[in-house]
Formats: structure tokens, C-alpha cells, sequence
């Protein structure tokens, strides 16, 4: 497999001379551990304090990490990318609300994304988070297998309700639909809900997907139990692959409540579980469809790999790559630029709102090891061959 992902003029081709500085100024600042940590304290003050702060947020790490404030907002961030064959799933990433028009209000801006996706080929794919839907709370109750309230159980049917509208929806439209992985201890509700999803769904091929977050050791067990339920039923798989976002979560959460953490005990261990259910899938893919949302240049070899040896096409339909929108910029436009399916995560949403999201993003972006310093070695590069360096 001949490798593509140091051709720094394939991977910023998109980027301006000026966006490729804000670039490498904006994961200069993330490098600093320290920086981040003040930085998110101040900027979550300054926003509930009301500051003029928005502005300037916009003008740095919202504008490089999101599509827009809305939907329409992201056209032409999504038209840039696909002239180099790289597409989009929007993402509505407002994050931590608990009301029910709040969750009505999702549900609504969801099916506004399949009716993009279905006008626009470069979006194939719609998604939404589970706590988009529900309650947090309620999730965790059911997986904890406790019995809900009256009240609690009428507030479940609406959650189930607002899927399946959605899952219908992509069904009708042909749009493939991402449900997003969350915390372990809410997610097996989700898993249960989305599974029978599938099974109303996907009798025809893959419409509805879940996400698999590797850095649980338990999944790809999860994944082979799921994959016999599939067979003896006569549904179709699609599953989001990703290593996973809530580790210290995770880990603080078991050793405070005294369980054994459901994540792995290394990095090595995760990147094994992670090529394992890829390897798995690849070889079950007459009844599965892949989304591999990865920033791992390895593991994308890996699977690339896997394609060849099984003789299958770079743009099979059933296998997607996956970036989130401004990280990794040196994958997805050198895959794209190969022929394979690539998608962009292109979040969006008013910028108060999006706040948990960015946050999330800069603090992993510190705590993954190598993410930033390759981010800034990749730039650097792409600024002194413009240079004639």
C-alpha cells in the first residue's frame, strides 16, 4: 500500500494562504495544555457573563472546527469540499439540553438534514446524538434496568417515537443515518433502541447505523452478538467506527463508583479492539456498512488494505472514511483524491451552543497524543512548500 498521507498540496489545496496561518496559530495555542484550560474557563465565563466574546470566537477556532451557525450557513463550505470529492455530514452539535421542545426542535432540524442529504449529493449522510432526542437520565435508568415512572415512561415513548419519525424518514428518502455513540452508562438503552431500528429499517441494506466506540473492550463482543441477531432476523448492519471521546469521563466515573472501567487499558489495546471490528466487518460486508471515523493514519491503511485484499472497488458504497471538519485534513483529501467514500463531520449551530463541542475538540486534540504536533508539522510543511522551502 503505497503511502499518501504527507502530500500536504492534495491535503490544503482548499486552504488560502491566510487560513493555513490561522490554522497553524490555532493548534499552536491547543499544543499548550495549560492554554486550553484557561482558555475554556474564561470563554464559558465570558459567554454566560453575556461579553462581546462571540465575534472573536467566530473569527478563531469556530469558524476553522464548524460549517456555520445554521444549516444554510454550511453550503458553501459543503459545495468547497466536494470539488475535491470530499463530502459532508452536517451536524447539529448542540449539546446539553433537557426540555422537550428542545428535543422537538433536534428532531425538526434532523429531518431537515435528510431533506439536504437527499437533495445533495455531497451530503450522504444525516446524524443524531441520542441525548438529542432524550433525556440523558432516561437512558441511564433503562440501561441500569430500573423501572421508570408513569411520567418517565410517556416521556420514553416520545423519545422512541422521535427515532423511529427519523429512521422512517431516511428510510423513505435513501439517506443513510449516523446515530452518534455517547457515555457507557446511558448508552445501552441507545444500543437497544437503534438495534431495533435496524431491524425495522434495514432489511434492505444499511440505512440506519450506530457507533461503536473502540475504546471499550466490550464492543467488538457486542458487535459479533449484534451481527448474529442480524442473520437470524434478516436485518442489515451499519456501524459508525470510532476509538471513542469520553475517556477521563469514563475512567474518573468507574474508580469513583468502584466498577471496572470499561475502557481499555492502553492506547495499543484500543488501536487492536479498533482494527479488529474493521477486520470483522470488512470480512461480514455482504451485511454490513462501514463508517470509519478515524484521525489514525494506521488504522485507515488497515483498512484500505482490507479492501484490496477482499477486491473491492476504493468507491464501494458500504465503506465510508470519516474526519471531523478542520483535523486531519492530510487523510480525507488524499483519500478522496484516491478514490475512496470520504466524509467530513461539519458541525454547526449557534455559536453559544457549540461551545461543549469546541471544547471537546481542543481538549482532545491536547490529550491524543501526536494529534496536534502532526497538525502543526503537516502545516508547517504546506507553508514552506509555498514558500519554495
Amino acid at each position: 500500500m503505497k503511502k499518501i498521507f504527507d502530500n500536504t498540496q492534495v491535503a490544503f489545496a482548499l486552504k488560502s494562504d491566510t487560513e493555513l496561518d490561522r490554522a497553524y496559530f490555532l493548534f499552536k495555542m491547543i499544543a499548550n495544555q495549560p492554554l486550553v484550560r484557561i482558555g475554556t474557563a474564561v470563554t464559558n465565563f465570558a459567554l454566560k457573563a453575556n461579553l462581546p466574546v462571540e465575534g472573536l470566537i467566530r473569527a478563531t477556532v469556530f469558524d476553522h472546527f464548524c460549517g456555520g451557525v445554521n444549516e444554510d450557513d454550511c453550503l458553501s463550505v459543503v459545495d468547497k469540499m466536494y470539488t475535491k470529492g470530499v463530502s459532508s455530514v452536517l451536524d447539529y452539535s448542540v449539546e446539553g439540553k433537557e426540555e422537550e421542545d428542545q428535543f422537538d426542535a433536534a428532531l425538526q432540524m434532523t429531518l431537515k438534514t435528510i431533506e439536504f442529504a437527499k437533495e445533495r449529493m455531497a451530503i450522504p449522510f444525516a446524524v443524531f446524538k441520542p441525548t438529542g432526542f432524550g433525556r440523558f437520565e432516561l437512558y441511564e435508568k433503562l440501561g441500569e434496568k430500573q423501572s421508570l415512572t408513569a411520567a418517565e415512561q410517556l416521556e420514553w415513548d416520545r423519545v422512541v417515537e422521535r427515532f423511529d419519525i427519523v429512521c422512517k424518514e431516511a428510510h423513505q428518502k435513501n439517506v443513510a443515518l449516523l446515530i452518534d455513540g455517547e457515555e457507557s452508562w446511558m448508552q445501552d438503552a441507545a444500543d437497544d433502541l437503534v438495534a431495533s431500528m435496524m431491524r425495522k429499517y434495514n432489511k434492505e441494506k444499511a440505512i440506519v447505523f450506530n457507533t461503536l466506540q473502540m475504546y471499550r473492550w466490550d464492543r467488538l463482543d457486542y458487535l459479533k452478538k449484534l451481527h448474529e441477531q442480524a442473520k437470524a432476523e434478516g436485518f442489515y448492519i451499519g456501524m459508525k467506527i470510532v476509538r471513542g471521546a469520553y475517556m477521563e469521563k469514563e475512567n474518573t466515573r468507574a474508580e469513583e463508583k468502584g466498577y471496572p472501567s470499561p475502557i481499555c487499558a492502553s492506547k495499543e489495546a484500543t488501536d487492536i479492539n479498533y482494527d479488529a471490528a474493521v477486520s470483522y466487518m470488512v470480512a461480514h460486508i455482504d451485511t454490513m456498512a462501514i463508517f470509519a471515523g478515524t484521525h489514525n493514519e494506521l488504522s485507515t491503511y488497515t483498512l484500505m488494505d482490507l479492501m484490496q485484499q477482499n477486491g473491492m472497488a476504493t468507491a464501494d458504497n458500504r465503506i465510508w472514511f470519516g474526519q471531523l471538519y478542520g483535523m486531519s485534513d492530510n487523510i480525507s483529501y488524499n483519500l478522496a483524491n484516491e478514490g475512496y467514500n470520504v466524509s467530513k463531520y461539519l458541525p454547526f449551530g449557534p455559536v453559544k451552543d457549540v461551545m461543549p463541542y469546541l471544547i471537546r475538540r481542543a481538549e482532545e486534540n491536547t490529550s491524543v497524543a501526536g494529534q496536534t504536533s502532526r497538525e502543526l508539522s503537516m502545516i508547517k510543511a504546506e507553508r514552506n512548500r509555498r514558500k519554495g522551502k
